[in-house]
């Protein structure tokens, strides 16, 4: 009975553990400000899959002249995808349909993209839409900038 209750202490003090770390590192990420939620859809096909499979929940940090994407779901501490600048053109932009849309949070707009000969598809809140524009639009002169 008494190691029973000590497995089901240990057992529940790992979980709270657990979610204390990942309250943390969110705390940590947005700490410097400039965050926003964004679903991340990398190595899209050039036909769009409407199944709402290959999307990921993250949290993405304006860094300088990079976009840091982090998934919510990790424990690590580094983004797991950087989007520079310079190297992100804007192809198109499209509201979630079919199974996307409970894939995606409620108010999510999809903004299709190339980084680097990779097309990948991110999904933010209107508000975020229009900060991310303004942040590609805004690049130092001489850099090119493709927003559709």
């Amino acid at each position: 009975m008494f190691l029973a209750l000590w497995v089901g202490g240990l057992v529940v003090a790992l979980v709270a553990v657990g979610l204390f770390v990942f309250g943390l590192r969110r705390r940590l990420i947005q700490r410097s400000g400039g965050t926003f939620d964004c679903s991340l859809r990398w190595n899209v096909p050039v036909e769009p899959d409407l199944s709402g499979k290959g999307w990921v929940y993250g949290v993405a940090r304006y860094h300088g002249d990079k976009v840091d994407w982090f998934r919510v779901f990790s424990y690590s501490p580094r983004p797991r995808r950087v989007l520079e600048r310079s190297s992100i053109e804007v192809v198109a932009r499209r509201l979630p349909e079919g199974e996307e849309e409970l894939a995606l949070l409620s108010d999510a707009i999809v903004l299709g993209c190339l980084h680097q000969g990779t097309r990948l598809e991110l999904a933010m809140s209107e508000d975020a839409l229009t900060g991310f524009l303004a942040w590609l639009e805004a690049a130092p002169p001489g850099q090119r900038v493709n927003v559709a």
